[in-house]
This record gives C-alpha cells, sequence and structure tokens, in this order.
C-alpha cells in the first residue's frame, strides 16, 4: 500500500473517457441489437487477399517483418498510391507500415510534436484525433465544420495557425461526416501550412469510398505540399478488413525516418503474413474500386430513406460510409440518452454526436449511423428504426 498522496495516474489520461463507439458497441452486444456504430463491414473481405495471407502463414511467413514493413508491401504501396491518388513514393525511404492507420496517426504526431506544440483539428473529429494530440503532447486547436455542407470559415481556419502551430490533422473523406474537401478547401489549408511551415497529416482511409461525382484529392499532390505533408492509410476500409490492421504512412524522408524510429518502439511491426494478404489487395483492378463505390452509394441511398422515414434528419454524405443525423425532431435533450434509448428499446446502436466534438454542445442534437452492412442488416435495421416514433 502506497501512504504517498502522489497519483499513480498519468496527467495525461485523467482527462480521457472510453471511446464511446467501442462502447456503443459493447452496449449492442448487450441487449443483441444491430449494431450500426463501430464502422466495420459485417460481409467478407475480399477471398483472393485472405487466400494470400493464409498461403502466407502456411509458408512459414510467421515472423517479424523489416520493421517498417515488408518489401513486397512496400512496393505494392508505390505502386498503387502512384496511379491513384498519384503520390510519387519512394518504397525504401518514404513508406512506413504500420499496425493500422489508428498507430499510424500516433506514430506520426509522436515524431514531429514537442511539448508546447499546437495542432489544428477539424471538428466534428474521430474521436481518436483529441487524445492523439494530448499523448503526443501537443495541444489542439478546433475549428468547426458547419452543416448542412460542413464547411469551415477561412478566417476561423486562419486565426487558429501561429508561431506554435506543427501539425494540422485532416480526414477526407471525412468520418463522421462524409465531406470531401474539395481542391479549393485544401488548397486554402495548404496555403496556411506553407505560410507557416506546418505539416498537414492526412487520413486518407476512406479514399475509395465516394459519390455524386465527388473527387478524392490527396494533400501531397498539391503544388509545394509533397515535402510538408504526411499521409495515413490502411486496408482497413477499402479492403473491409478493419481488424487486420495494417496501414502505413507515406512522408518525405526526414520525416519518414523519425516516423518510423516510434514506429519501431511502439509496435515493432504489423502482423507478417497480413502484409502479404495486403500486398495482393492493393494490386487489384480499378474495377475493384469502382464495384466498391457502387456497392456503397446503394447502401447510403437507402439507409438515408431509412433514416428519414423513421424522422431523422440526414445530412448527406458524399464519402466513407457513415450518416450524421439530426435528431432534433425528436424533441429530446441528450444524444447519450437518446442512443442510449435507441439501443435498448428500438434494437439498433449509433453514436452519440457529442462524443465528435470538443465542445460537446455542438454535438447534442446529432447520432452517427454506419451503412457498411449486408443488405439484409440494413433491411432489419430499417425495420426497427420504423418503431422509433412508438
Amino acid at each position: 500500500m502506497t501512504t504517498s498522496n502522489r497519483s499513480l495516474i498519468s496527467h495525461r489520461v485523467e482527462g480521457f473517457t472510453e471511446s464511446v463507439i467501442r462502447g456503443m458497441t459493447r452496449l449492442a452486444q448487450q441487449h443483441r441489437a444491430i449494431n450500426l456504430a463501430q464502422g466495420f463491414p459485417d460481409f467478407p473481405a475480399p477471398e483472393a487477399m485472405k487466400r494470400a495471407a493464409m498461403d502466407a502463414i502456411a509458408g512459414d511467413i510467421n515472423q517479424y517483418a523489416i520493421t517498417w514493413g515488408a518489401k513486397r508491401l512496400r512496393d505494392a504501396i508505390a505502386a498503387k498510391v502512384k496511379w491513384y491518388p498519384g503520390i510519387e513514393a519512394d518504397p525504401e525511404t518514404m513508406i512506413t507500415v504500420t499496425c493500422g492507420s489508428t498507430e499510424a496517426m500516433i506514430s506520426s504526431l509522436m515524431a514531429i510534436i514537442n511539448p508546447g506544440d499546437e495542432i489544428v483539428v477539424f471538428e466534428p473529429f474521430y474521436e481518436n484525433y483529441g487524445p492523439d494530440g494530448i499523448l503526443s503532447g501537443a495541444t489542439p486547436r478546433y475549428v468547426t465544420l458547419r452543416e448542412p455542407d460542413w464547411s469551415f470559415d477561412e478566417r476561423e481556419l486562419a486565426a487558429a495557425f501561429n508561431n506554435r502551430t506543427k501539425a494540422i490533422i485532416i480526414n477526407t473523406p471525412n468520418n463522421p461526416t462524409g465531406k470531401v474537401f474539395s481542391r479549393e478547401e485544401l488548397s486554402v489549408i495548404a496555403k496556411l501550412c506553407q505560410q507557416w511551415g506546418v505539416v498537414a497529416v492526412t487520413d486518407e482511409i476512406y479514399e475509395h469510398i465516394v459519390y455524386d461525382g465527388c473527387e478524392h484529392i490527396s494533400m501531397a499532390t498539391l503544388p509545394g505540399m509533397a515535402e510538408q505533408t504526411i499521409t495515413i492509410n490502411a486496408a482497413s476500409k477499402t479492403y473491409s478488413a478493419t481488424g487486420w490492421r495494417v496501414g502505413w504512412v507515406i512522408a518525405p524522408p526526414g520525416l519518414t525516418n523519425a516516423i518510423r524510429k516510434v514506429h519501431d518502439f511502439l509496435t515493432v511491426g504489423a502482423p507478417a503474413p497480413l502484409q502479404e494478404g495486403v500486398a495482393t489487395a492493393l494490386g487489384f483492378g480499378r474495377d475493384y474500386y469502382e464495384g466498391l463505390g457502387r456497392e456503397y452509394v446503394e447502401k447510403r441511398d437507402f439507409m438515408q430513406t431509412a433514416l428519414e422515414g423513421a424522422g431523422f434528419r440526414c445530412f448527406k454524405p458524399h464519402g466513407a460510409y457513415y450518416i450524421m443525423t439530426d435528431i432534433s425532431g425528436f424533441g429530446l435533450p441528450d444524444d447519450v440518452a437518446f442512443a442510449h434509448d435507441l439501443v435498448q428499446r428500438v434494437g439498433v446502436a449509433a453514436v452519440p454526436g457529442s462524443s465528435f466534438y470538443h465542445d460537446r454542445a455542438l454535438g447534442r442534437q446529432k447520432l452517427r449511423f454506419v451503412f457498411a452492412k449486408r443488405p439484409a442488416t440494413l433491411r432489419e435495421a430499417a425495420e426497427k428504426l420504423a418503431r422509433v416514433k412508438g
């Protein structure tokens, strides 16, 4: 027993809460509800990718890969990003394979942040970004994306930059809003990055899930930004394998060298046989990605119709596989209580909107739903949601 009054808990984590998304998944399991909270598909990953991983296991590719990624996978990443989204990346000096995009983000921030540095984060944001900034020693400065089109105020964004700003996190297509940042918007951000010497850290994990003629554009492809951009991606969403935890970071050599050092001591490396499977998937033809987009737009349209029929106001997403909704029509004051009631009474799990905001009041009348599910799952969810008003 300690006799000291000193806390045994780090100050870094004292302000953290449990992941709301993962908490809603457990609540869904407890009540046997349909999980439209956590962003994972309930349909199979591609057979060729799975077979390649199984063959790798059978072929005894079961020991450590090179810390920053098996050569076959890094070569496959370089080839893939060259044709889409158009990034030139040397696999030997610019690519680091990580344990998913989650590790890619924290490794990247820890590689560039010093105590006292600031990072700019758009809200609503994927819930990891705020804690990532704190864990890396940065102070987050939040800039709000305003519905219905989730645009930002250029003056507000410019005011967030100063001599302490080290990085800005950009997620496009965006989770949770489905926003796809336009070339014009990215150019505004790029100009500020160049003016202040700031690194753009871009999470592009939904790059192939875009709709309505929208175009995914990588910040690293904009004039002058290749040397100031860290591009993060993973196999999780494009290849429906969220449990594989194989991601990657593309950055200029100097930044890559720093990122690899952090990655090495955080995780050593991503699973070796699964890297072989992902390398195979990255070689899929363009028809695979076109088919992915067609399938998801059908799911989006179905789910949006079901939600609107149940009384939710939907913000139509142009990318990713989430729908943000406005619940103000139900006359309830709290998104968390509404989400819990939805699980227990209706049998559908969603994520309270406040979990995506630093200023939680901005999300109190919002819920996020996932539509990366089989048609049968979405039909069952629609039937349950029709009872919301009951």
